[in-house]
């Protein structure tokens, strides 16, 4: 199957967030670790920091639950603390810092620098930043990424096959390289099923790109005036305005990182999916044990990245695909051939 290269469109600034808040909670555990995957010694802490409050943003909910579990998993407790700003997500990493737990995990491409200054200011204590990771960081930082792209093409590859209009697009968050791993993706997917798909980007931008569904639902609204009948919603929290648009034009949209299928039912045909909370308890092992590498690229192949139609729950995920199993066939035969390395997806952020 081959592919057209779509390049990456110019990176914008993403702007502050929100206030300052924090939240805390303890997971008391004790569990036997398999090998691997870290002590149970019953004493350990673990401290998670998000860039944004967490609200309806499943995916910073997703890493929430993953230092619970590893509390759980390794014996001692855990705490969040919720970000919004630079300024404030500075302080909660020096608050962090201060409590010298055993581990402190910081989420998405908010905390590259930061993440990289703290380390190299603090080398004895190990820093896990998930879903990006700076350059030159430090032994004590280690980075978990995502093949966003691998599951995006998965989707486009659906939207192409199930198109009546022949138009797709995407709602991103902001316009940089990272959110173009889930739109140029989805649009090469689309085109590899339709040669003759066309593909529309919209993004949110302004100061709250991934909480902001009002923004979401006003340009999706905008991508469905031009004949598009099959958009990725790419942008989080916002994600919800886009499904609300979808249901009232009685189009199909997708979702991310967790299952959205039943936020609003009969809208989302599909999503990606990210295991950040196991992906979180895996690596707090490694480190753990002495065994993490710098950086770890968690798609396909690794079970880190999937599409709800093709997970061991799809029968109950309400995702319209399920109505058409022999797109959900094909689906499963390209997802194989991405993971044998048969289908070249570009990387917008590396190429």
């Amino acid at each position: 199957m081959q592919t057209k290269k779509f390049a990456a469109l110019a990176a914008t600034t993403l702007a502050a967030m929100l206030l300052i808040s924090s939240c805390g909670g303890t997971g008391d555990g004790g569990e036997e670790a398999t090998p691997g995957e870290g002590p149970a010694e019953g004493d350990n802490s673990f401290i998670y920091v998000t860039n944004t409050p967490i609200g309806v943003n499943k995916f910073l909910e997703s890493g929430k639950i993953g230092i619970e579990k590893a509390a759980e998993t390794y014996g001692g407790t855990s705490k969040t603390f919720e970000g919004s700003n630079e300024e404030a997500n500075r302080a909660n990493i020096e608050a962090a810092v201060a409590e010298a737990p055993d581990v402190i995990v910081l989420i998405t491409f908010d905390f590259e620098d930061l993440s990289k200054e703290f380390a190299e200011a603090n080398p004895d204590q190990e820093f896990l930043l998930i879903d990006s990771c700076p350059a030159d960081g430090p032994a004590n930082l280690h980075c978990a990424v995502f093949r966003e792209q691998e599951a995006s093409y998965l989707l486009g590859a659906e939207a192409g096959l199930l198109s009546e209009t022949g138009k797709v697009g995407s709602v991103g968050a902001v316009d940089i390289p990272f959110i173009h791993r889930y739109t140029d993706s989805f649009a090469l997917g689309a085109m590899s099923t339709n040669p003759d798909a066309t593909d529309t980007q919209v993004f949110i931008g302004g100061s709250n790109p991934f909480g902001d569904p009002a923004k979401g639902k006003e340009q999706a609204l905008a991508l469905a005036a031009t004949g598009v009948d099959h958009m990725f919603a790419a942008a989080a929290g916002s994600n919800g305005g886009v499904f609300e648009a979808a249901s009232e034009k009685g189009l199909t949209a997708y979702g991310v990182d967790v299952n959205q299928c039943p936020d609003v039912p009969g809208a989302v045909g599909d999503g990606t999916i990210k295991a950040v909370d196991v992906l979180v308890v895996k690596e707090i092992g490694k480190i753990l044990d002495g065994t993490a590498e710098p950086v770890t690229s968690y798609g396909l192949k690794e079970e880190g990245m999937d599409i709800v139609s093709l997970t061991e729950d799809a029968a109950d995920s309400q995702c319209t695909v399920m109505e058409h199993p022999e797109v959900v066939e094909q689906l499963a035969e390209l997802k194989e051939q991405i993971i044998a390395g048969e289908v070249d997806i570009p990387d917008p952020v590396t190429s």
